[in-house]
């Protein structure tokens, strides 16, 4: 099952665990439980401190527990933790076997006084780049409190119990038997989600902070590039984040990032946190900014103001809040949204495999969405609404190509049909003919663009343009002295991830430009 070289990689891991560990196999007579006999005897060979048990007596089949002798941990995978899935079994086993888990000591310590007996299961898919991190965050606790259990579900092999339970989104999380979350989740979100007490705390540290001379509003590629030049400069640099790393997490394959040939979302996005945690910037994640109050006076504190009734005092603001997916805007869109409506095909396709299903969009991202699904399920209708496809010209030739896509042009989404409980169709009008037409599905995948994260600056007195872009000059200044704007979130043009660091590189160079021309205290007096 594991090649010769992930054979090595794993025994070298291995040798981290602290105490044995035993595999527990709960199998059947299905190919699925050949596949994980083999992958579990692969992994019990490379290290004399974990033993296999094929005598499990799971209901779910194949699955198996990582145990440790005490029995004070319970994490189970039911399906291959392969592809995405595969750093989540090698940390599962190095976590039970005792190895420190890399969290800060605070949440580590926050997960152990967890009080209450939490049963977590999770659905995933090995093509979700989403998932990992929520398997790794619920296998952590599992770890470390012998009150808390998880069991990740590949979604694709317990296909029945994916639909009598209507999972139709990974990751989708239950506890306790009752929805607990869907989409990516780390394990300080999950657990602010249990400890109530944890936005107060939160909010309150947050009062207690002393004014920054560069705060920036976002953490993805721009906010991160934005945060470390500021850094470098010497200067007191926050960033509050509602979701580090923002759109790029959701992304699946980035090919045009100069250098790289060829990288995933995930990644990037951890390689952004670690260079910033490089520097002395204060990290506030989990951050949303619900207000922007300018200066009262030329070179004061720019206010932003948090959801949590918390705010933050800057000398300068730069904004890269992001974008992110546009929605259709029809009916039966937000009622079927993670139902039958979703927005990641890579999470999602395999939930969908033998049905049929829809894309909304004739753009690189539609396109790449309908190539990617064709390979999965039993059909795909590809929806434009304008006379052509907008995507690449050597995508559009690999999407004609395939046998089970239609593609149907001027056409416009009218409405998503359901029946109370999931997706079973849309209707479309045809723009030259004006007939409305119908097509029975059983998802509708929506890739149409972006819109920015900017509702939340409309009475700021930041300029926006009609679509709520922020309206940036050359150096990346705002209509409001000392606020920057970079990033997916402004006016300019090109929503591409490089594009987006540069901007964030040039916005936070004009703030500390902006801040070295104030008048120093001296020179306002004598004045």
């Amino acid at each position: 099952m594991l090649d010769d070289s992930l054979k090595t990689q794993l025994t070298a891991y291995l040798q981290n665990l602290r105490q044995p560990i035993t595999l527990v196999a709960s199998l059947d007579d299905s190919q699925g439980s050949r596949d994980m006999k083999a992958l579990l005897e692969d992994v019990a060979s490379t290290s004399d401190k974990v033993s296999l048990n094929l005598t499990g007596d799971d209901a779910r089949r194949p699955s198996f527990a990582i145990t440790r002798a005490a029995g004070d941990a319970s994490v189970r995978f039911a399906g291959l933790p392969l592809g995405h899935e595969f750093t989540s079994l090698v940390l599962a086993l190095l976590h039970v076997g005792g190895h420190p888990p890399r969290f800060e000591a605070e949440l580590l310590d926050q997960v152990r006084a967890l009080d209450g007996d939490y049963h977590f299961e999770t659905y995933f898919s090995q093509s979700c780049q989403n998932c990992p991190d929520v398997v790794q965050a619920l296998n952590t606790m599992s770890a470390l409190n012998p009150r808390i259990s998880h069991v990740a579900i590949d979604g694709a092999l317990f296909q029945a119990e994916v639909e009598a339970r209507q999972i139709m989104a990974v990751p989708t999380i239950l506890l306790n038997g009752q929805p607990f979350g869907q989409g990516r989740m780390d394990l300080e979100q999950i657990l602010t989600k249990l400890d109530t007490g944890a936005a107060d705390r939160a909010a309150e540290k947050i009062r207690s902070k002393d004014a920054f001379d560069v705060l920036v509003i976002g953490g993805g590629p721009a906010g991160a590039a934005a945060a470390i030049y500021a850094a470098r400069k010497g200067i007191r640099t926050g960033i509050a984040a509602e979701r580090f790393g923002g759109q790029v997490l959701d992304t699946m394959a980035i090919e045009n990032f100069i250098s790289v040939s060829h990288t995933e979302g995930p990644k990037l996005v951890s390689g952004l946190e670690q260079h910033v945690k490089d520097y002395e910037v204060d990290i506030m994640n989990l951050q949303k900014a619900v207000g922007l109050v300018p200066a009262r006076t030329p070179g004061g504190l720019v206010e932003v103001k948090l959801e949590n009734g918390a705010s933050l005092m800057s000398r300068s603001v730069i904004l890269s809040t992001g974008a992110r997916w546009r929605n259709v805007n029809v009916p039966g869109e937000a009622e079927y949204k993670n139902r039958g409506v979703a927005y990641c095909p890579h999470c999602d396709g395999p939930l969908y495999k033998g049905k049929r299903v829809a894309v909304i969009g004739g753009g690189n991202s539609g396109v790449e969405a309908a190539i990617d699904l064709a390979g999965i399920v039993a059909h795909v209708t590809l929806i434009e609404f304008d006379n052509q496809l907008r995507a690449d010209a050597v995508l559009q030739r690999k999407l004609a190509s395939l046998p089970n896509v239609a593609i149907v042009t001027s056409a416009m989404t009218s409405e998503i049909h359901g029946d109370g409980s999931k997706v079973i169709g849309l209707s479309y009008k045809d723009r030259v003919s004006e007939a409305v037409h119908r097509l029975d599905l059983d998802g509708v995948f929506v890739q149409i663009g972006l819109v920015p994260n900017t509702e939340w600056l409309k009475d700021s007195g930041v300029a926006l343009t009609p679509r709520g872009e922020i309206e940036v000059d050359q150096r990346g200044e705002t209509s409001i002295p000392g606020v920057f704007g970079a990033g997916d979130a402004t006016t300019t043009p090109y929503k591409q991830i490089i594009i987006a660091m540069g901007e964030g590189a040039k916005a936070s160079l004009s703030a500390f430009d902006y801040l070295i021309r104030l008048p120093t205290a001296e020179t306002q007096a004598a004045a």
